[in-house]
């Protein structure tokens, strides 16, 4: 039997139960570190470490245990990190490459400096400071504000169409970005391993929630011509490389009216644009993750059936124990996977699962998608 390193995943979220899922197929345990074994990854886990990924004594004592580190979320406590890299301990992405991504700052410099894509943008440290940008005309409405540090699943941005929106403003070191004109959302996930060999997963495009700021809508392929899903493809890859991550990376991109491409964000581990491919895809991004950071061939991203994913959102007037009303109704139409994270408690827009449907027409897909989103509702009794 192939002896495999023991896998040490910071965060134990949905993330972690998938790469769980992914890889229970080759009998390879993954051990992980978060605040309670109540959390999704805790009941897939071989070993559960109850602790803080922020906390320096706890992330290292946990990679002091496993052969392997990776992540989930990008908020760990990088200092033990490169501790433990120094000490010799294979970590993926390295600490130096999370702690460039989690800053949303050092992001958008490094493209600059790369001479990769993005939009324009400013560095503020403050409220003070972006109010007083706009006073001396530094700075013009409309503009997007986006924290530096701690923004995930929408949170920590802030569309600033004019003076009505200052109220929704952040008093945090920011990114302060041109609102791009843009015709679609799209992203590309690549794979890439420590030998060298880089894959990427088909283009998609993302409809957003308006409230929430969350994906609604995903679509595999994405609907453009090829000529921009090699472009997009293309830059992704030159994101990868130079960043020189191994592991997976996803990288978000905007497509402008002029068919220009820029670089929205990126984040190095499995991402929620990539969850289609655990049912559309030869080999899942979960699976995938894994394969990277151990150093094995990387599975094929081809599509074996079109895909479009719905985030299954906790509804926004329910909080307390998550309860799956219209499952059964949703379940029974054909080529719908639910997939639910088992998370106990729903709060408005929790992410707490997802939906993808498979099939051969996207507007025949689309259309069902909506249905499901109609029947199945995340509520609490």
């Amino acid at each position: 039997m192939h002896q495999f390193p023991k896998i040490g995943i910071l965060g134990a979220g949905q993330l972690g139960k998938m790469m769980a899922i992914a890889v229970a197929k080759w009998h390879l345990p993954l051990s992980f570190l978060d605040q309670s074994k109540e959390f999704p990854a805790g009941s897939l886990s071989h070993s559960f470490t109850e602790g803080s990924f922020k906390d320096y004594q706890d992330v290292y004592d946990f990679g002091q245990s496993v052969d392997v580190l990776s992540i989930e979320i990008e908020h760990v406590n990088t200092e033990a990190l490169r501790d433990l890299a120094t000490e010799g301990k294979i970590i993926h992405p390295a600490p130096d490459k999370i702690e460039l991504i989690k800053d949303k700052g050092l992001q958008k410099e490094f493209y600059r400096n790369h001479n990769l894509p993005t939009s324009s943008y400013i560095l503020m440290n403050s409220k003070e400071d972006i109010l007083k940008a706009l006073e001396t005309r530094e700075l013009a409405y409309p503009f997007v504000q986006k924290t530096r540090t701690a923004g995930y699943d929408g949170k920590g941005v802030a569309v600033i169409k004019g003076v009505k929106d200052l109220e929704k403003m952040m008093d945090a070191p920011s990114v302060i970005e041109d609102l791009v004109d843009i015709k679609k959302e799209l992203a590309v996930i690549v794979a890439r391993r420590p030998s060298g060999e880089v894959k990427a997963y088909p283009l998609v495009e993302m409809e957003f929630h308006p409230t929430a700021n969350l994906v609604e809508f995903l679509l595999c392929p994405a609907q453009v011509n090829q000529e921009i899903s090699d472009r997009a493809t293309s830059l992704a890859i030159q994101v990868a490389e130079s960043m020189d991550i191994c592991g997976l990376l996803a990288v978000e991109l905007f497509l402008t009216n002029d068919d220009e491409i820029l670089i929205n964000e990126v984040a190095p581990r499995p991402h929620n644009s990539g969850h289609h491919t655990i049912d559309s895809c030869h080999t899942s991004q979960f699976e995938q993750h894994i394969r990277a950071i151990l150093d094995l061939p990387l599975g094929s991203t081809k599509l074996k059936t079109k895909g479009i994913m719905i985030n299954l959102l906790g509804h926004p007037d329910h909080t307390g124990p998550a309860y799956y009303d219209g499952l059964e109704n949703a379940l029974s139409i054909e080529g719908v996977n639910v997939h639910i994270y088992g998370k106990a408690q729903t709060k408005p827009y929790r992410k707490m699962g997802h939906i993808s449907i498979i099939g051969d027409d996207i507007l025949a897909m689309k259309e069902k998608a909506k249905k499901v989103k109609q029947l199945l509702k995340v509520i609490c009794k």
